[in-house]
């Protein structure tokens, strides 16, 4: 059975309080410093800069860096597909060759 508990994170100095699983607890604080530190980055020395402009730019930057990751992985995937296929071509013919 889960369990979930309150857990505060701070990011861009505001304080959200976020059920998760007790065993998810570092990872959402490791993504909550991810994502305090990319909006930093982009609100830059631009204290006035509209807090939900900054936040929907830093998720639009860190899906985008999600996409690239799965695009990379699929690509990895292909090329695993590949040598895998050209290997059972491999064995098939010595298989034959050795009949």
């Amino acid at each position: 059975m889960s369990h979930n508990e309150p857990v505060s994170v701070r990011i861009l100095d505001r304080e959200y309080t976020v059920g998760v699983e007790t065993a998810e607890r570092d990872s959402l604080n490791a993504a909550a410093r991810m994502l305090d530190a990319k909006m930093r980055e982009i609100r830059g020395s631009n204290r006035m800069a509209a807090v939900d402009r900054v936040a929907v730019l830093a998720a639009l930057n860190l899906a985008h860096e999600l996409q690239q990751v799965r695009d990379e992985q699929a690509a990895q995937q292909q090329r695993f597909q590949a040598a895998l296929n050209e290997l059972n071509q491999r064995l098939d013919i010595a298989i034959d060759n050795a009949r």
